[in-house]
Formats: structure tokens, sequence, C-alpha cells
């Protein structure tokens, strides 16, 4: 044996020990919750009548046009953030993103009524309000997503809304979302009704395809829910975790802020594939417990009733309203027939953002951004605040 050999074996007289290769264990995501103030400039709440009605607003920007952002049904305001940011990097504007009656932090004599024109007549006030109380003529432009994308069309095609020069739709056209409406229920009831935390709905909304950009749930996604507090046993569905469901007392509920807690789709569809659980025996939670559970703010189930007036006539109001208008599509197989002409003949910009879920401006803000500003930059109702890449219409 040479020097070498007895060198290698050691005093022991054994061939040294080898260690075994380990895989490096991948980083796990982070879903806490983002606060809002990365994003918008400030929030306040605004009286838009007479009654105790009380709508909760978000603002980025002091200069500029006023941009009004409408959010999908079940959304917040907190839906346009990370966007809002972006398009401020872009150009000079105003972003205003409110929660609608029933949403988020806006509190209203009847939160149940979510018919077209209520809504509608909810934005037209506002706006109003908005502009009356800064004393401003800047020009206004409507966007609006999902159901905001229809409210924002009734608004706008009844004349409801001052200094109107501009409006963009996301992901909503007439025929496919009247299409979709009879297996809205089931998505509804199949998906999670409470989670153990705001991480955890963060991570089932990013798992699930819910909201695709992790960056933008963290902040969005609580916005949807408020908390439940003072267990009673009620049995619910309830999200634990990525593989498992659990079923808890359902505790009465409290809404909440973002700083009480303590926390990032293709359609809406995507909720079909959610993990619930059919187990029947809760466990026991004490009433002294520090666990907050939380559920949806607005139980969109009871609301069906006005989905019809959402988007019935959609198109034809779309059409008539005489300002530039911008349809932006996760998909051009959702345009339907009436569109399809219009768009040909020139009467409207159509975007289409392929790789996006339905939720089209969390799922990809940039780009979307970049859309927003090559629209209104195109049509001089805002000044660049940089060099962007513009989208070329139609594509």
């Amino acid at each position: 044996m040479s020097a070498l050999q007895r060198k290698l074996q050691g005093a022991s007289g054994l061939p040294p020990k080898v260690t075994p290769y380990s895989r490096p264990q991948a980083k796990k995501k982070d879903y806490s919750t983002t606060a809002w103030s990365n994003y918008y400039d400030s929030e306040k709440k605004i009286q838009i009548d007479e009654s105790n009605s009380v709508f909760h607003m978000y603002r980025k920007g002091t200069e500029g046009p006023i941009i009004v952002f409408l959010h999908g049904g079940g959304f917040s305001g907190l839906s346009w953030a990370v966007l809002s940011k972006s398009l401020c990097n872009l150009i000079h504007c105003q972003c205003i993103a409110f929660d609608q009656r029933g949403h988020g932090q806006t509190s209203t004599e009847n939160d149940t009524d979510l018919s077209a024109e209520r809504l509608s007549e909810d934005v037209g006030e506002f706006v109003n309000g908005l502009i009356s109380e800064s004393s401003s003529t800047a020009s206004v432009i409507l966007v609006g997503h999902s159901m905001g994308g229809a409210i924002a069309i009734h608004a706008a095609a009844k004349n409801k809304i001052p200094n109107l020069v501009g409006l963009i739709v996301i992901d909503v056209v007439e025929g496919s979302a009247i299409e979709s409406l009879h297996s809205m229920q089931g998505v509804l009831k199949n998906r999670p009704q409470s989670f153990e935390n705001a991480e955890k709905a963060t991570e089932w909304c990013v798992r699930t395809g819910y909201v695709r950009n992790l960056e933008s749930a963290k902040v969005s996604m609580i916005g949807q829910l408020k908390r439940l507090v003072e267990p009673i046993q009620v049995s619910t569905r309830h999200y634990s975790d990525s593989s498992s469901s659990t079923e808890i007392p359902q505790p009465q509920m409290s809404s909440i802020t973002e700083e009480e807690s303590d926390e990032s789709s293709e359609s809406s569809s995507c909720c079909d594939n959610v993990a619930v659980s059919s187990k029947t025996s809760p466990p026991n939670l004490p009433q002294n417990s520090k666990t907050h559970y939380y559920t949806w703010r607005i139980d969109l189930s009871k609301t069906s009733k006005y989905w019809q007036g959402w988007f019935k006539g959609m198109s034809s109001m779309f059409l008539s309203v005489d300002v530039p208008k911008m349809l932006m599509l996760a998909g051009v197989d959702r345009l339907d027939a009436q569109l399809t002409t219009a768009q040909m003949q020139g009467k409207f910009q159509m975007q289409v953002l392929s790789k996006t879920g339905h939720a089209v401006h969390e799922d990809a803000p940039d780009k979307v951004a970049e859309a927003i500003a090559g629209f209104l930059v195109r049509h001089k109702f805002a000044e660049p605040a940089s060099d962007f890449k513009r989208p070329f219409p139609a594509c």
C-alpha cells in the first residue's frame, strides 16, 4: 500500500466517509400581507350622499387626469395597488381606487343592493364628490374589471360621470359573461369559506390561480376578507394549507382593516379545483383563542339576482359611449359577434394580454400599465413621465 493510500485511510484503517448528496431545500414562499402604503400615497373615507354611506378609497399621484378604478365582484380597491404604482411611473396621473358597495372597507346603509343602477349611481356620486371636494377640472377616465367593467359602462352610458374622456374595460364581454353565470353558484360553493389567517388566504389565492401574481395577491387578498371572532359551533369549509382542508367552528364576523391582520386566475372557474373537506368533527376552539379566522367580506352567492342586470345589453351600451374606448381581454375567444364587428370597424381599441387569468390587471400589472399609459398618451389625455414600451393595439 502506498503512503498516499495509507494517508487517505487515516488512523482507523478505513476509507474516509463520503457525505451523501442532499438536495437543497426549496425556499418557502412568503405569503404575508404587504401594506397598501407600499403602493398608494394615501387612503380616505368619503361620504357621498346625505345618508350614512361612507366609501373607502385609495389614491396614488397628485397631478394629471383622474383615473377611477372599479374592481370586480368580491375584490376591493387594493386589487389595483400594483398597477397604480406602475402606471404613475409611466405617466402623470392620479389613480383613485375605491371599495364599491358591499366590498372592502366601504360601509353603506344597504350593502346588499348591488343592482347595476345602484352601483352606477354610486360611481357617479363618488366621482362628483371627488371633483367637488378638490375643485378639480381634471379629465376623468373610468377603468373597470369584470363586474366593475360592466358598472363603468352603465355609469358612462347614462352620463353619470362629469369630465369623462375615456373608458377602459378589462376582461368582461356580455356574451361570455352571461354564458358563465349558470356555473357561478357552483364555483362559489366549492371555494373555501374560511381561512386560518390572511397568509393562508393569500396562499390559496396564488396556488389556485385566482390571482397568479404573488406580489399583487399579497397586497390585495386582505381586502376581500373580514375577521371572524367569538367562535360558535357551526362548521364550514376551511382552508388551512395547500393540501388539506379541515372543518372549524364558524365564528361571528367583524370587519377588518389591513393593519389588524398578521399577515401573493385563470377565470373565476379556477375555484372548482380548491380542496374542501367533508369531515364532520370540528376541533374544539377555546373562547380565549388568539387565532383569528377569516371569511369573505361579501357573500357573492346572495347577489345572484343582480348578475344578469350587470351584463345584459352591455355591448350596445359600451359602443354607445362617445369617448375613446379600450377593451382589454385575457383571450380573443371572449369577444362576441357584436364587438368583433365593431372592433374591425375601429370603434374601439382592443388589447389582448395572453398568459394571464381573469384578473388580468393583477396577473400582469406592468403590461396593463403600459397598455393604459399608451392609450392615454396616444389620445393626449396624459403626459409621459418616462420612456416606456407602447404595446401595439389589437395584438
